[in-house]
């Protein structure tokens, strides 16, 4: 039987009680139904599983009992950072999740010039807290026990100032290298990945700066949705563990 995974931004350590947040409550109780005794695991991002189960369940809240603690071993050695023009409600969602999925370590919003969607401060807020639910959800499915980071939505030139060392990528489909033609490399990249109406010039000429290179995907132009997640499974492919 499949085992509910779920993630808690609480302490976890063998032995203690807590009481669950509402909204991890809420889908244990009210949509899966459990009950006193029925079991699941818990995750904060710190890399463990913590085997739970629940000692009270009813209308003011459920509380449970960490029973046991085990390493997660599902983080590949390849932590790309995605550098993503920030796209369109349901497209920026799937990026996020698919990526998820697919091992990205950490996610950086950015408006540009050609950027179809403006967030002001407090929508902004919102749809971070939108985003870093939907990452953590698609943890909790995919077995990853650490959790992306998602940084606020900023402009591309704040963004450049807060890179991680390593290679950094550019998708072009006129540059001369493919990833079968990287030469290799461990540990850190960064991905850039332009907004439905792709990067400017001017954005070129700064991601160009900060020392990113054209990486090729093929003869066929891809929609932002489809080209970051189509260029980090070929990456964990040659680097990184799929």
């Amino acid at each position: 039987m499949r085992v509910t995974r779920l993630h808690v931004d609480r302490a976890l350590a063998v032995g203690a009680r807590l009481d669950l947040p509402a909204d991890a409550a809420n889908y244990l109780v009210r949509v899966l139904r459990l009950d006193e005794g029925d079991r699941c695991v818990l995750f904060n991002g710190d890399g463990h599983d913590y085997e739970a189960r629940l000692v009270a369940a009813g209308k003011r809240g459920v509380e449970v009992e960490v029973l046991s603690a085990a390493a997660v071993g599902s983080e590949s050695p390849l932590r790309i950072t995605l550098l993503q023009g920030i796209a369109r409600g349901e497209k920026m969602d799937l990026v996020l999740q698919k990526a998820t999925e697919l091992g990205v370590a950490a996610f950086l919003p950015v408006s540009s010039e050609r950027s179809e969607v403006r967030l002001d401060e407090a929508r902004a807020g919102k749809r971070l807290a939108h985003w870093h639910g939907i990452v953590a959800s698609a943890c909790g499915q995919c077995g990853r026990a650490r959790v992306p980071t998602v940084a606020a939505p900023s402009s591309l030139d704040s963004a450049l100032r807060q890179l991680p060392p390593g290679p950094r990528f550019l998708l072009d489909p006129a540059a001369a290298d493919s990833i079968a033609t990287v030469a290799a490399f461990e540990g850190d990249c960064v991905l850039a990945v332009g907004p439905e109406g792709g990067w400017s010039q001017r954005d070129r000429g700064q991601l160009a700066a900060a020392g990113f290179r054209g990486l090729r995907l093929g003869p066929r132009i891809l929609r932002t949705e489809t080209a970051g997640l189509a260029a980090i499974a070929a990456l964990q492919a040659r680097f990184g563990d799929l």
